[in-house]
């Protein structure tokens, strides 16, 4: 279940400007999320990992994972292609 694809990637600047990182699962979203963020404690980046872990618990869908890692995205401020 977490090695789903999302519908469409998100691709995000997370540690440069000019270096973009494809994200396509809630696997990669969440390893972005606990290895690499910028914020350690946000209300969207720990909703998405409580979405993250319904979602490989099958009680969510990917695309809840998407929205909940675009909404921590938005959050930390990290650059995003469009959505």
């Amino acid at each position: 279940m977490m090695e789903r694809k999302w519908s469409k990637a998100v691709t995000i600047a997370l540690e440069n400007p000019e270096e973009w990182m494809v994200i396509d699962t809630t696997q990669a979203a969440s390893w972005a999320l606990i290895e690499d963020w910028p914020l350690d404690e946000a209300p969207a980046l720990d909703r998405a990992l409580l979405v993250f872990a319904d979602v490989i618990a099958g009680k969510r869908t990917p695309e809840d994972a998407r929205r909940a890692f675009i909404a921590a995205v938005k959050e930390a401020q990290i650059p995003m292609k469009d959505e």
